[in-house]
């Protein structure tokens, strides 16, 4: 069996496992629309209500309310693996979530990283049918992208232990200067290193996600190292978050090398990308201390134009009108980026005005909007 045909095979695996669309309370059950069965989810400070809940295998839809005191994502979990998430749901909002999951036993996340999971069973109904994509389609896409992954880990890999033996030598202003040259690594490959929950809970968590936010102990990461640099203006007691980082990313470039990539986790992960910084990252929550915010959301366009570009072949055939205004609204996204590029990355951003995030966010949504309509043109939903 050849190389190719190999990976092609691992891609699927599990066909049908990671088909999400777009975001509960009780255990309540209807049918909508087009008879998706819809399950309600709240989450409050402490735990999910309910923290048990039982599904149908196949395409269902929830409904997360938000009943916290604090913003938060909502995720299904096949052991440290993300199946599906929704994100950045507001105190007192709900969000949708519709998914396709196999048979099994998952968990949900509920609140704060240290709040106990719930549990998802998923029934079989004896009804689920693979995508029925062909292999030539896929093999040339899904390998080259694993390429341009494992290359963008091993990056950064690198970029990671220079920032964090700046850490470890003390010398903050270098430290400082290498922060966001190592994030933006992460920042390309985004949608498959939150595939490891586990991984990207220590790497990129942010300190909203801990009871007691940037002094809590289990806070690490590059966030947490952004704090000592930027807030706390010192490096003392770093040296063990910086061997804990590096520790982690590779260990996440190890994950990567071993991990089979499904199409529609990467066909999706290009609208991710985007979906997320319309939807929280423009506020500056994500560096709002380094506020070098336009580095990633750089970043995250050029990981979601890699996604657009290799399947542009297909979508050339399947829907041309789509792929053109897709690849118009990378541009514009890109050329107004580009006016607030310097020598050495990119301007604060704290410096741009309320008009300047006002001229960003419409082109990224609209560019979110359209790239969520990837899969569905692909088969993949």
């Amino acid at each position: 069996m050849s190389a190719s045909s190999t990976l092609f095979k691992n891609v699927w695996r599990k066909p049908t496992l990671l088909a999400v669309t777009t975001g509960s309370l009780l255990a309540s059950c209807s049918a909508f629309a087009s008879d998706v069965p819809q399950y309600h989810v709240e989450v409050n400070d402490k735990k999910c209500q309910p923290m048990a809940l039982t599904v149908p295998a196949g395409k269902v839809q929830f409904i997360i309310r938000n009943q916290s005191m604090r913003a938060l994502e909502w995720e299904i979990l096949d052991g440290v693996m993300v199946v599906a998430e929704r994100e950045n749901i507001i105190p007192g909002f709900q969000q949708k979530m519709t998914v396709t999951l196999e048979p099994g036993t998952y968990e949900m996340t509920c609140g704060l990283l240290t709040n106990p999971h719930g549990k998802l069973i998923v029934q079989s109904d004896g009804q689920n049918k693979p995508y029925k994509i062909t292999s030539n389609d896929f093999i040339g896409p899904i390998a080259e992208y694993k390429f341009y992954v494992m290359n963008e880990t091993r990056q950064l890999t690198q970029a990671t232990q220079a920032f964090t033996d700046a850490i470890r030598a003390n010398e903050m202003d270098k430290a400082k200067a290498l922060y966001s040259q190592a994030r933006v690594h992460y920042e390309r490959i985004e949608p498959i290193a939150e595939l490891f929950s586990d991984l990207d809970n220590r790497i990129d968590a942010r300190e909203d996600a801990f009871a007691m936010g940037a002094k809590d102990p289990n806070f690490t990461g590059f966030h947490r190292l952004e704090y000592a640099l930027w807030k706390a203006n010192s490096l003392a007691n770093t040296t063990a978050l910086a061997d804990q980082l590096d520790k982690d990313v590779m260990e996440l470039q190890g994950r990567i090398r071993n991990l089979p990539f499904p199409p529609s986790t990467v066909v999706g992960g290009a609208a991710g990308l985007i979906e997320e910084v319309a939807a929280s990252k423009l506020s500056g929550e994500e560096d709002r201390y380094a506020h070098t915010d336009l580095d990633d959301f750089n970043a995250n366009v050029e990981g979601a134009q890699k996604i657009v570009y290799l399947f542009k072949p297909m979508m050339d055939k399947i829907n041309p009108p789509l792929q053109n205004r897709i690849e118009n609204n990378l541009k514009q996204v890109s050329d107004i980026l580009a006016h607030y590029k310097t020598d050495k990355g990119f301007e604060p951003y704290t410096q741009l005005s309320e008009q300047d995030r006002k001229r960003l966010k419409g082109p990224i949504t609209e560019l979110a909007e359209d790239l969520a309509k990837l899969r569905g043109n692909l088969g993949l939903n």
